[in-house]
Order: structure tokens, then sequence, then C-alpha cells
């Protein structure tokens, strides 16, 4: 129905559609009718078969959309504002201002009042990060979105969703497979110093061996933005430049937290000193991930 389309990275997780309404002209009725089904299935405990971006969870519930959260979901649009935050965009002289390309044309759509006026400086670039995230994953999908979010409040109250982050919230909706660690191992790629009988790989899969599905799930969201494992395996997971392996690559000092990239499905991990030493970073870095700022 045109309701939702795949993320720009890979073809299993799904982002409203923001073009839904020329595809079917009762989109919005159609997106309270998909919230109360998701509202029902929570009640009921039952799991959606079907996986959200990670801005998706964080709209449902109430929380910023920040430039990390982009990364998993669109690479192009991150790295351009990647480079933005840590430059000085001025040379660029670009406006407060949007090009969007919608059926072959080209609508430009102002950030802020007067924005076509307005350029963007080393000052005031974090105004003009923020506002693009927020056209990139609100903005456009506003009606469609309250739609939802109006649907699933008439079975589920909202604000009982509060005490979930975004990572706990996709495992209630969508539930924790199975995830197959000799699958994973199998297809999983190093960089670095590191190879399969190098100890600290041997500890980590010690330590992911040790972990239950769910922690399992958390350890997959952190590293690659998703809890699904693709249909035929870890074999098939996508990056930002097509079919891309689950990676670990050697960085940082044993003091280090493990940090994440998932546009490459990417894994940091510091040449820890011992098992011990790499569980309880590793525990922290996924359960602490903002704080950390373990997924760039």
């Amino acid at each position: 129905y045109g309701l939702f389309e795949y993320s720009a990275t890979d073809n299993y997780t799904l982002q409203i559609n923001p073009n839904s309404g020329v595809c079917n002209e009762d989109h919005l009725s159609y997106f309270k009718f998909i919230g109360r089904v998701a509202g029902m299935a929570v009640f009921h405990g039952k799991l959606l078969d079907g996986f959200f971006i990670r801005p998706f969870y964080k709209m449902m519930l109430g929380k910023q959309i920040e430039l990390k959260d982009m990364e998993s979901v669109d690479t192009e649009y991150y790295n351009s504002l990647l480079w933005i935050k840590e430059n000085d965009p001025a040379e660029l002289e670009l406006p407060f201002q949007i090009d969007e390309e919608s059926f072959g044309q080209t609508v430009s759509i102002e950030l802020r009042p007067g924005g076509k006026e307005i350029k963007v400086t080393d000052e005031n670039k974090d105004e003009y990060i923020q506002r693009v995230i927020e056209w990139r994953f609100i903005n456009r999908v506003k009606k469609q979105m309250d739609q939802f979010l109006s649907g699933f409040n008439e079975l589920v109250p909202l604000n009982l969703l509060k005490i979930f982050d975004e990572g706990e919230l996709e495992l209630l909706m969508c539930g924790i497979g199975s995830i197959d660690v000799k699958d994973w191992k199998k297809h999983t790629t190093y960089k670095g110093d590191y190879h399969p009988n190098h100890i600290v790989i041997q500890w980590f899969w010690r330590v992911v061996l040790s972990f239950n599905n769910e922690m399992r799930s958390r350890l997959l969201q952190f590293v690659t933005g998703t809890s699904r494992v693709p249909m035929n395996g870890f074999k098939e997971l996508y990056g930002s430049n097509g079919p891309q392996l689950f990676t670990i690559e050697k960085w940082g000092s044993p003091t280090s937290y493990p940090r994440a990239h998932t546009c490459f499905n990417r894994l940091d991990l510091p040449p820890y000193e011992s098992y011990q030493q790499l569980g309880d970073k590793l525990v922290k870095a996924i359960e602490g991930s903002e704080g950390f700022a373990g997924v760039d």
C-alpha cells in the first residue's frame, strides 16, 4: 500500500514513506489502524513481523533524534552532516534550505522562515544539522506518525513506554530472535591485528556465547542499528555500501570502551588484557552507549 519503505542502507528495516499519501489517499486511516494493531500486539504480548529504523522508536518515546541515529539509516546524509559538524561550512555557502526530489521534480524547503537567505556558518551549523535531522525523520512524516501514535495510544498509553529506551522498545515490539552465534562467527571479518585465533577475539566470542538472547540482540543493535538478523543469516548483513559482514577492528587502549560504526556493521574493540575486562567493558558499552559515546 506504499505506507512504508526500506531504509537507505538495507532491505530489512522499515521507515515511513513520506509520499504515502500519493500512493494511497486513505493513508492516514491506515496508519491509525496499523498503530492499533501494534498496540494490540504489545498489549497481548505478541510480536510484529517487521523491524523499524531506530529513529522510529525514538519518535514513539518522544526522544530527540540525534546525528548518530542517521548513520544506520542514510549514510550519505550522515557523512555530509558529519563533515559540516567537524569543519567550517561557510565556504559551501549553504542556505537553511533543503532540495527534495519528488517524482522527478526538485522542491526547495526552507528549514526556518527566510531560510533561503540565511547561510550556514560555524556559529549556526548545529542548528542547521538539527533542523535537517528533524526534516528528514519528523517533519516529512509527522501526519503519518501522529496517526500511528494515536492508534497505538488507544491500546497502550504512550506514557507507559517511557520506562524503555529505543533498543528495549524494539525488542518489546519485534521480539528477541534466536541468534546463531556459530553463523555470526563464521561470517565475521577482522581488521587491524585481529584474526580468528587472536586471544582478544577468542575472549569476545566466549563473552557472546555467555550472553542470553536478549544481550546478543542488544549487541547486534549496538553494532548494526537493529536487532534483526537477515532471513538467510549473517552472510546477508547490509551496510552503507551494500553487503557488509559484521566486522571487528582493533582500536584504542585497554582503558577504552568498545565503539560501533553502524553504517559499516563494525565494532571497534580495544586490546583488553583479560576475558573479565572485555566482558565488563562490552556490557557497559552496550547498556550505556549514549553515555559512553559508543556509537559513531
